[in-house]
């Protein structure tokens, strides 16, 4: 290892764990806060052994594999079941009392089934449960802390539990009656909704999106127990290729020898804004000493409430930023993240920064009320703008993930571009948030230049046009 590759790593332990990053270039420019997770007896992302020399061409110099940052549990969880096995176990499944899951429940399945949520191993039984509910982590027989601040249920209804008996293990069958899996070794336990909901939202305010489309009509009972999925789980929507499974992530990773991961979670489409952001943070990372960080554009693919902008449109748009070059392909990796969204802000930021761990990245960026929404019945925010970031760098069992705050960005009206807002001029800068810029494009107004590409503008346009030519279709 070359003497320039030992001082970094000297220099970030020392940041890392007496809170002097602080005084370097980097985080005086993060506005003087750490970027490294406050927990002091954090384990350094970093190792030397897992660090792998170039060819001797390179004179020298290493790269570090993205399988550096372990899975939560020390290995990924796979659980379907290899090709040789489908045959009996479908004929297995065929035999077993079934049980009906909606388009949600299906997308749990495929989150759990590729690792996302290791180590969790199937939908959680009670003792997963309770300890996700109250404490948002996992403690391992070896007495290590992984978070998991979201119970991931199965929920059933009386006459399902009655069908199901005694029977050990049930099938789970999909919205279009194929089956989907098997659950081993089940546990039935009582579904109780009010302590759910308070818990995970922190309110039973009437209206919370995932609240009222999956608890309030689900049956009284959760049903836990491990999984065998009986086949990938695909949706034939032509979005498929970009589903990649964090194992797959971690082999691209590798593939382009990145030496570092940063991930960048969203449910609207990509503006300048955000594309000066990971620009700018790959710059510094590049800053830090890093040869090859690679981005992680990953899109939230699962539910999300009525007026968010659907994922087959999203997707479009982001294939736009890149063709553009606002993002550059070649350090670039778009994929969807296959979860539901819960709209539940610092307690579901964790799950977001968790799952990314899992796939192999070891920095997440974090602004602001991530995974937040304004209050169902009141004229404000549903949770502290600031509390997101805040609990990041608290969270039990994330603290080998190098949180980055970020800065936030504005359109600067003088230099007519998104920029990093400046608060010795604030006058200068407009707020355009996601649902003013829903509203420019479903008016047909464009957005000041400079604010996104005008392709990716274009396919916005698109869809609020055909989104009201549906609507007078209905109205006529």
């Amino acid at each position: 290892m070359s003497v320039t590759i030992k001082l970094h790593i000297t220099a970030i332990a020392s940041a890392h764990l007496h809170n002097t990053f602080k005084k370097t270039s980097f985080a005086t420019k993060f506005q003087s806060k750490p970027i490294y997770h406050t927990n002091s007896l954090a384990p350094l992302v970093f190792s030397q052994e897992k660090m792998t020399s170039l060819p001797s061409s390179s004179k020298g110099s290493v790269i570090i594999k993205s399988s550096l940052i372990e899975p939560d549990g020390g290995s990924l969880v796979d659980l379907v079941v290899p090709e040789n096995q489908r045959v009996a176990k479908i004929s297995e499944a065929g035999s077993l009392p079934k049980v009906k899951l909606t388009k949600i429940d299906l997308e749990w399945v495929h989150v759990i089934s590729e690792g996302w949520a290791s180590p969790l191993k199937g939908f959680m039984r009670e003792n997963e449960y309770l300890q996700s509910l109250h404490f948002n982590s996992f403690r391992m027989k070896d007495g290590s802390v992984v978070n998991m601040s979201l119970p991931i249920v199965l929920a059933i209804d009386d006459e399902a539990k009655e069908k199901i008996g005694t029977s050990s293990d049930v099938a789970l069958v999909g919205p279009d009656g194929n089956l989907v899996a098997i659950l081993r070794s089940i546990e039935i336990f009582k579904h109780n909704k009010e302590e759910r909901i308070a818990r995970t939202w922190g309110t039973t305010a009437p209206g919370l999106p995932y609240v009222e489309e999956v608890i309030t009509p689900a049956g009284n009972w959760l049903i836990g127990g491990d999984l065998e999925v009986l086949e990938p789980i695909k949706y034939n929507d032509g979005l498929d290729h970009y589903r990649l499974s964090p194992k797959e992530l971690r082999k691209e990773f590798d593939r382009r020898q990145a030496d570092a991961v940063f991930a960048f979670q969203l449910r609207n489409p990509v503006h300048n804004g955000h594309a000066l952001l990971m620009n700018d943070t790959r710059r510094r990372l590049l800053e830090m000493g890093y040869k090859n960080p690679i981005l992680l554009l990953h899109p939230l693919g699962g539910f999300v409430k009525a007026d968010d902008v659907p994922l087959d449109v999203r997707m479009e748009q982001h294939s736009k930023v890149l063709e553009d070059g606002v993002l550059d392909p070649e350090t670039t990796i778009v994929a969807i993240f296959p979860s539901p969204m819960h709209y539940a802000g610092p307690t579901e930021v964790q799950w977001h920064a968790k799952a990314r761990i899992n796939a192999g990245a070891n920095f997440y960026i974090v602004g602001r009320d991530p995974a937040g929404m304004g209050h169902p019945t009141e004229k404000r925010d549903l949770y502290d703008p600031d509390h997101g970031k805040k609990v990041l760098s608290m969270a039990p069992g994330l603290e080998k993930l190098n949180i980055l705050p970020f800065r936030v960005a504005a359109y600067d009206t003088v230099d007519k571009r998104m920029a990093f807002f400046d608060p010795s001029r604030a006058s200068d800068f407009l707020f355009i948030s996601g649902t003013k810029m829903r509203t420019y494009a479903r008016t047909g107004e464009n957005p000041p230049d400079g604010f996104m590409c005008p392709s990716g503008w274009k396919v916005l346009v698109k869809y609020y046009e055909s989104l009201q030519a549906q609507e007078s279709v209905l109205a006529a």
